[in-house]
């Protein structure tokens, strides 16, 4: 059950246009972002954010912003949700296990790649790209935090330096994001908890106390 129970989107109407945003990419409004409204320009700052690391140009929305650099650098939507999962494995948040697997999948990630994640750095069905990318993120996930010069040499083998950035901000992100929702106990929503119910039995997830109070669990 969540300690801090979630504002109705109805009462809401000045942050319409985040929570459809938010709906437009997830196909839901996600009860982490209705939680945040109990302060009101958390959501806004928080997409801001998440749109600019996840790939958006923040141009869309800010005009005067900078422009984003070589876009065309922009990490694959799918590696970023599969670092994103290595992430909240690392850190134990099954909120955005469930979350961020279900958005891989969406993204166009090989089921395959999600039960063998644990598995990354010996199961074939991982790129070289891709092991370097998530033993950063399992390494930066951990408390104390075991990142080292190591890992971003092997990095520099396969990414551009814009990359590596965008692959530390999603990191830092999803660090944010599983402390919020596990220190919120943030309830699942029908879409994640279906799909993690179902895909990710091999690392062992269940929804724990995220659990839905519907019954859809």
């Amino acid at each position: 059950m969540a300690h801090l129970n979630p504002l109705d989107m109805g009462e809401l109407p000045e942050l319409q246009a985040i929570f459809e945003g938010a709906r437009e990419a997830m196909g839901f409004v996600p009860n982490s972002m209705l939680t945040m409204a109990h302060m009101p320009q958390l959501p806004v700052a928080f997409s801001f954010l998440a749109n600019v690391i996840l790939g958006g140009d923040l141009r869309m929305l800010v005009p005067t912003a900078p422009e984003p650099g070589d876009a065309q650098e922009d990490l694959e939507p799918a590696l970023v949700r599969l670092v994103a999962f290595a992430c909240s494995l690392s850190a134990g948040c099954r909120y955005c296990q469930a979350h961020t697997s279900h958005s891989a999948r969406l993204l166009g990630a090989a089921e395959d790649k999600l039960s063998q994640l644990l598995n990354y750095e010996t199961s074939d069905v991982f790129s070289e790209p891709e092991r370097a990318a998530l033993a950063l993120a399992f390494a930066a996930a951990r408390v104390p935090n075991e990142a080292t010069p190591e890992h971003f040499e092997r990095l520099r083998t396969h990414y551009s330096e814009r990359q590596i950035v965008q692959l530390v901000g999603v990191i830092s992100l999803f660090g944010f994001l599983n402390r919020w929702n596990d220190t919120m106990a943030t309830e699942l929503e029908g879409p994640p908890v279906a799909f993690a119910e179902s895909a990710l039995g091999a690392v062992g997830w269940n929804p724990g106390k995220h659990a839905p109070s519907s019954g859809l669990s």
